[in-house]
């Protein structure tokens, strides 16, 4: 709420108490009987009208005693009943039903003695007291169904606030569920294929020593890779299963994969028949998670684009620390022509997914000078 939204109610009630303090002093003032105890009591009264939505009940009491002064010294009519009318009115709203209604049985009551002066003036004085009856059954009335509409208005606001949360409980247990699907397919679909592969791989390793034989790279590179492969799919299951932990800080789990193990992952590369070097320039430090694990996958699906794409092509990796922002850029030497760009799929709408949540910047074209480059600019936030 805005300070002009919480003064604007003020203001108002203000405004509303001045005026009828002008009216109320102007009816005094043509009475021969007002004196300066019966413009107290109108100007006393008045304001009282200024708390009348922050305290119905003082406004209420201020504002009927005032005029009771005011009726029985000076007479002045119906007008003496505005500022009563509206405190009946807030007091109603308010919830304050026997407090209105005394205060206004009250006031009627002492008009009606007041303003009896002998029997040629009963029809008269009866028609007027008629007629604040009338105004102060309405005033009543208006405030019950004020009252009905604020309390029907917070209702619907309730509920609505209400059906927001659920839609958001359900949407959120929805993704749960499928969460918890898809980790069920990875560790059976996968889980089996890859202990597969590593199982085979390690006999195949294990036979060829026995027999004396040099182990081809290779073989040792799928070794390495099936147990890789295993404990990054633990790593995927357990934030599947539990996106708000982190893998990498339970105990007895793998750390998710970052740039710590680049080394290992570029030699498996090597083994795997794919030349490639790697430089890092400018000073090395902890990377924020995201970043790190960003920065690894962009080069393992570079350098694993380069394999598939580039057959024969070597590969260079550069990781920059610059000031604000990790730069990653892995080149090939291969045969990208710069007039036909690759239709991209998955592996470089995987990694323009990565760089754009992180905020950051991708560049994956063909070079100039022939081969193709992937360019990743990270951003680090605020302090680092």
């Amino acid at each position: 709420m805005s300070p002009a939204d919480r003064w604007w109610p003020l203001i108002q009630d203000g405004l509303l108490a001045v005026v009828m303090a002008i009216l109320l002093a102007v009816v005094a003032f043509v009475s021969p009987r007002a004196g300066a105890v019966d413009f107290a009591a109108v100007l006393a009264g008045s304001l009282a009208l200024v708390a009348w939505r922050r305290a119905p009940l003082v406004s209420l009491l201020v504002s009927t005693a005032c005029m009771l002064v005011v009726t029985a010294h000076i007479q002045p009519g119906p007008p003496a009943a505005f500022p009563v009318l509206v405190s009946v009115f807030a007091a109603v709203r308010a919830g304050h039903r026997p407090a209105a209604a005394l205060a206004g049985v009250v006031f009627l009551g002492a008009d009606l003695v007041v303003n009896l002066p002998g029997a040629d003036g009963v029809l008269r004085n009866l028609q007027n007291s008629s007629l604040l009856v009338g105004w102060f059954v309405a005033a009543g009335v208006a405030a019950t169904v004020t009252r009905h509409r604020q309390a029907y208005l917070e209702e619907a606001e309730r509920r609505a606030a209400e059906a927001e949360r659920t839609r958001e409980e359900v949407a959120r247990r929805r993704a749960g569920e499928e969460r918890l699907r898809i980790a069920r397919e990875l560790h059976d679909s996968l889980t089996h294929s890859i202990s597969i592969i590593k199982v085979q791989a390690g006999v195949a390793v294990h036979l060829a020593r026995k027999r004396g034989e040099d182990v081809p790279p290779a073989l040792l590179a799928i070794q390495e890779a099936g147990r890789d492969a295993m404990r990054e799919l633990r790593a995927t299951l357990e934030v599947l299963r539990d996106p708000v932990r982190d893998p990498g800080s339970s105990d007895g789990e793998a750390p998710a994969s970052g740039l710590d193990r680049l080394d290992d992952m570029v030699e498996r590369a090597r083994s795997a028949g794919l030349p490639a070097t790697v430089t890092i320039s400018g000073a090395r430090r902890e990377l924020p998670a995201e970043v790190d694990r960003a920065a690894y996958r962009i080069v393992q699906e570079a350098l694993t684009n380069v394999s598939r794409h580039a057959g024969g092509a070597a590969a260079a990796v550069h990781i920059d620390y610059a000031d604000g922002e990790l730069v990653v850029q892995v080149d090939d030497d291969g045969t990208a022509d710069p007039d036909k760009p690759p239709v991209p799929g998955t592996g470089l709408l995987g990694m323009r997914e990565r760089v754009t949540t992180l905020g950051g910047r991708l560049r994956a074209e063909p070079r100039p000078e022939g081969g193709f480059t992937v360019r990743a600019e990270l951003p680090l936030g605020e302090g680092s």
